[in-house]
């Protein structure tokens, strides 16, 4: 049985609309992500996932904490190795999610913040059912403090996760070294 071998993408090799991301990604990373590099590949995939991934970051009305947990949230859910490891790095370094918040998401533990933990387990169960919740669920969701609006931004945060969870189970994306300090693995 032949192997999926997706080679990474240059800024030289990578298609006009991939190689723009890749170069605007580097000047505001300072390094581009293998996941990018790899999504390179094909250019509808990584210009899909950036658009969404900014357009959630930017309007789905969640601040940067809460915007991390529905990511650590939708990865562990997934079994994602390299997002779960990537976004405890932004967590930690750029959103300033309290560690315990994201070690216990990462450990399946509880989150001791109570409005934090429906968030997490909402995000959490929109995935494990693709979006099969009740009536009752969708309603403890909205008493912890949460809106309609917010309900379709979770659904916005599990498309674009989507994206790069079922991108690096396929492609098997190397973990890059800035994100090593926090590798994971479910098992």
């Amino acid at each position: 049985m032949k192997k999926l071998k997706i080679s990474p993408m240059t800024t030289a090799t990578a298609k006009p609309i991939a190689s723009t991301i890749l170069e605007s990604t580097k000047k505001a990373m300072g390094f581009v992500p293998n996941m990018y590099t790899g999504m390179a590949n094909n250019s509808s995939l990584l210009d899909s996932y950036v658009y969404s991934y900014k357009s959630f970051r930017q309007n789905s009305g969640f601040n940067a904490v809460e915007q991390e947990i529905i990511f650590l949230s939708v990865a562990y859910e997934n079994n994602c190795d390299y997002c779960m490891a990537a976004h405890s790095f932004v967590a930690d370094k750029t959103s300033k999610v309290p560690v315990e918040i994201t070690d216990a998401i990462r450990s399946n533990e509880n989150i001791t913040d109570s409005k934090f933990k429906v968030l997490s387990a909402f995000a959490r169960l929109i995935t494990r059912n693709r979006g099969h919740v009740s009536n009752q669920e969708v309603n403890d969701f909205l008493s912890a403090g949460y809106t309609e609006s917010h309900v379709l931004g979770v659904i916005t945060a599990v498309g674009v996760k989507t994206f790069s969870n079922y991108f690096n189970h396929i492609a098997e994306t190397t973990l890059d070294d800035v994100f090593k300090s926090r590798e994971w693995s479910k098992e």
